[in-house]
């Protein structure tokens, strides 16, 4: 193992040098640049930026990968390499791998996602507790999480202990979520999936849990249905649940009406965009790995995004190629699509992602030494050891990669297709199927090269529907995999490319354009020259309005002789709209049932899976969510999620509706404070400080706020555990004495921490009385929260608390719900909405937290 060290004289950049080179770099694209800059340029733990352009990166990556191919024969030049992947054209190593590889700094895996979990009796406090260490672990790394509760036993189960009784599922979802929140780090969110069995008891209880405003706000949740219930729902048949989940004796069963629990779903998904779908049978008949189940490779969930079933312990890496690269004369009548070179790229893709997997194994010997050599004891570090050595096997057992695509859309456009159309489905799968092809082409001559992956066995795949269908397109290729093997167990996907479609200036993953034209706004100072003011806002800045165009339609523009620096009218852009590739072709405008078909086409040729939305309008009716669904599965797609215009929040309002709906909040609250209140307890990390925040709820909506330093001297001393089921007491109605805290302890008997208000800084005392009187009198979270960020404080332990509040009232603010009076740090747009807590930008994506 080569172990990599901090380079000496290196050339430190500011971050105003990187940014201004940068954004020369993507041609005045200063979003692509800022995300560069902030995300992938090489820097250390002090800020120092060792990179100036995506140049240094991708020589950086070359440099590394062709290290690794020194180790085979015929290996690739480091020039080939940085050819191949340069100006983020043909080919694209996504997140963890951009950043990770060849970097010094930071001792961390390049792993995108992984997926962990258990065996045998794993149901045990002991085995639910090592499951919510292992996740923290992986996120404290950047791992996206994924794991299933289906082995949980259901509600009511009998126990051999105090309790007596299981309490189900839905309070370890909470736990997990709270672990999810609580480990990000300046403003960035882990990332996790939680599914289980349709099967199991609780199901209905999972589906439900995400609907309590503020509850499991840290977790993705997907349910994962089998043949017999989609079919049971079909013909309005009954289905049986138990647990253990499928057993022939099981413990518990009980006999549902499929079709009534189906509508909860589909309701649920309507108004909140989830539970999302796994179309579990499909996933596990079509899945490679899951020839060798019973070595260990048995898929149990799927990493955040859904495009990655796994098993337990094993992890992905990432990369894009980019699809718009091999359009030859785009946007033109002579336009085509470069197979040849396509081709090439794919085995070299393929090459290169199997030496990631070399350096990847590299990147965890390095936090294997790094846990052996910190001062803790082995009984601490057992858990954090034992996973990453797990991660370890996997990896090197199995060699699992996750090839993807991003432009899809963008390309179709290009070459004249009008994306959902008979014609770009059938051009889609084309594409998909020459990857799927070609990459496992490159995948058994690598085998021949350096051999296979250590467990192959064609006799276990034989029957394997997606080996048979490339033994039916491609024979040849399937008997050179009889007699070489593969090198890597599984290969495909496609995921959603977020941050690397900014870069690559594309449409994201295999969807169509979001939007071809849009609106920013800029502030101006109405008294400069040559200035023009389109809006003045609220507190009277000035702002000018400027047309925004996604670059390939731009290109479009250009190619066909449309100026792109005219400052158009509405109208003028809609006109031109219609004429261009890209009309009725967004993500609002394509035919849902088309998108479903082609997704279900398209997932024949993916061997793990695709992480795909399906864009409704607000006013799309549940019916139509539930045909979409059954369409998906009758389809081939191994998962599907919907997402209705406005549904975080529930159905979006009139202003007539929000004008009654904010009268009755104003007087839905009494005035006079109750003599005992339900409270949350809500715990974060604020400037390395432990914060915590007690918060006071009537019909589960914050009536008081009291937030301060947690679990040292100087704080609040209350088990960790605690997080919900408290109550608050005060000995006066209007606050003027102290309050007490009340909880009931792990046996059930109640433990009081009298003096509340005597635990806290006097001054975040105070502060607190004034923001809960402005929630006592009706002022809507989000207004209150916007308050509380404009509030000018001297000191700057004042202004932390500040922040805390803000953070903690952010997770009751209903998702969906517009931030007034902010703009988004990447692109200045002030299209922001709340997400769980988070400020999303709705032109960019980009989400900030904290």
């Amino acid at each position: 193992m080569q172990i990599e060290t901090p380079p000496k004289n290196k050339t430190v950049y500011s971050q105003d040098e990187a940014f201004a080179a940068s954004v020369e770099y993507f041609k005045g694209d200063d979003l692509a640049a800022r995300v560069w800059v902030n995300k992938y340029a090489l820097k250390d733990s002090d800020g120092n930026i060792y990179e100036k352009t995506p140049d240094d990166m991708h020589r950086r990556i070359a440099k590394e990968i062709a290290r690794i191919e020194q180790r085979y024969s015929n290996p690739l030049t480091e020039d080939e390499i940085f050819d191949a992947i340069k100006d983020f054209k043909y080919i694209v190593p996504q997140g963890s791998p951009m950043a990770g590889i060849g970097n010094p700094y930071q001792i961390a895996s390049l792993s995108n996602c992984f997926v962990i979990g258990n065996d045998g009796d794993s149901d045990s406090y002991g085995g639910i507790m090592k499951i919510d260490q292992e996740q923290v672990q992986l996120m404290k790394r950047r791992g996206g999480v994924g794991h299933d509760l289906s082995h949980i036993r259901p509600k009511g189960s009998p126990v051999k202990n105090s309790a007596l009784t299981s309490t189900g599922i839905v309070p370890f979802m909470e736990r997990y979520s709270n672990s999810t929140r609580e480990v990000a780090q300046d403003g960035r969110r882990g990332a996790l999936m939680l599914s289980v069995s349709i099967n199991h008891p609780d199901s209905e209880d999972f589906i439900d849990a995400k609907m309590e405003q503020g509850k499991v706000t840290g977790a993705n949740v997907s349910v994962r249905m089998d043949n017999a219930f989609m079919q049971a729902v079909k013909d309005g048949k009954n289905y049986t649940q138990k647990y253990p989940i499928f057993s022939d004796n099981p413990k518990y069963s009980k006999e549902i009406e499929a079709e009534k629990l189906w509508k909860k779903i589909v309701h649920n998904a309507w108004k909140s965009a989830e539970p999302g779908i796994l179309f579990w049978d499909t996933i596990i008949n079509e899945s490679v790995p899951d020839c060798y189940a019973d070595l260990g490779y048995k898929t149990v969930s799927t990493n955040p995004c859904g495009e990655i079933p796994l098993c337990p312990y094993d992890s992905c890496r990432l990369l894009a190629i980019n699809l718009f690269s091999y359009v030859e004369y785009p946007f033109t009548k002579k336009a085509s699509f470069n197979f040849d070179l396509f081709k090439k790229h794919i085995g070299i893709a393929q090459r290169i992602m199997d030496d990631i997997i070399d350096l990847e194994l590299e990147k965890v010997d390095a936090i294997i030494e790094k846990i052996d050599a910190d001062p803790q004891s082995e009984e601490i570090k057992a858990v954090e050891r034992n996973l990453w050595k797990n991660i370890q096997t996997k990896a090197n057992e199995g060699r699992r990669t996750g090839i993807g695509i991003t432009a899809e859309g963008d390309m179709l456009a290009a070459l004249g297709i009008k994306y959902g159309s008979s014609e770009g489905i059938d051009f889609s799968v084309e594409i998909h199927k020459t990857v799927a092809l070609e990459a496992y082409r490159a995948s058994v001559y690598a085998a021949k090269e350096r051999g296979a992956f250590k467990i192959f066995d064609s006799e276990r795949e034989k029957n394997n529907p997606f080996i048979l269908r490339l033994k039916d397109a491609d024979e040849k290729l399937y008997y050179d995999m009889l007699e070489y093997g593969r090198r890597n167990i599984a290969l495909l996907t496609i995921a959603p490319t977020g941050t690397t479609s900014l870069m690559t200036q594309t449409t994201s993953g295999i969807e169509p354009v979001f939007l071809p034209v849009y609106k920013r706004r800029r502030k101006v100072n109405p008294n400069d020259k040559n200035v023009r003011v389109d809006f003045v806002d609220e507190v009277g800045d000035s702002w000018e309005e400027y047309v925004v165009f996604h670059h390939r339609f731009k290109q479009w523009m250009e190619a066909n002789g449309i100026a792109t620096g005219k400052n158009y009218s509405q109208e003028e852009l809609n006109k031109i709209v219609k004429k261009s590739p890209y009309y009725k072709a967004t993500s609002n405008d394509v035919d849902w049932m088309s998108k479903v078909r082609m997704q279900g086409a398209v997932q024949k040729w993916v061997d793990h899976s695709i992480s795909v939305t399906i864009n409704l309008p607000n006013d799309a009716s549940e019916e139509l969510v539930g045909k979409l669904y059954l369409e998906a599965w009758q389809a081939g797609c191994k998962g599907v999620t919907v997402y209705r215009d406005g549904s975080r929040s529930g159905v979006l309002i009139s202003n007539e509706e929000k004008k009654a709906e904010e009268n009755e909040t104003l007087t839905a609250f009494p005035t006079k404070r109750p003599e005992i209140l339900e409270a949350d307890v809500v715990r974060f990390q604020n400037s390395k400080d432990k914060w915590i925040a007690f918060i006071g709820l009537i019909d589960g909506k914050p009536y008081e706020i009291f937030t301060g330093f947690a679990d040292d001297e100087d704080g609040i001393l209350i088990p960790r555990w605690v997080n919900e089921g408290v109550i608050i007491k005060n000995r006066n109605e209007d606050g003027s004495s102290r309050y007490d805290f009340q909880y009931k302890n792990k046996r059930g008997y109640k433990t009081t921490i009298e003096g509340l208000s005597h635990k806290f800084n006097p001054e975040f005392w105070n502060y607190a009385k004034l923001i809960s009187s402005t929630l006592r009198h009706g002022m809507p979270i989000e207004k209150a929260v916007e308050l509380i960020n404009s509030l000018q404080l001297d000191t700057e332990s004042i202004n932390t608390w500040k922040n805390g509040v803000a953070r903690a009232l952010k997770r009751y603010v209903a998702d969906g719900t517009e931030a007034r009076k902010q703009k988004c740090e990447n692109c200045n747009s002030t299209s922001l909405i709340y997400q769980e807590g988070c400020l999303t930008c709705k032109d960019c994506g980009s989400s900030k937290c904290g």
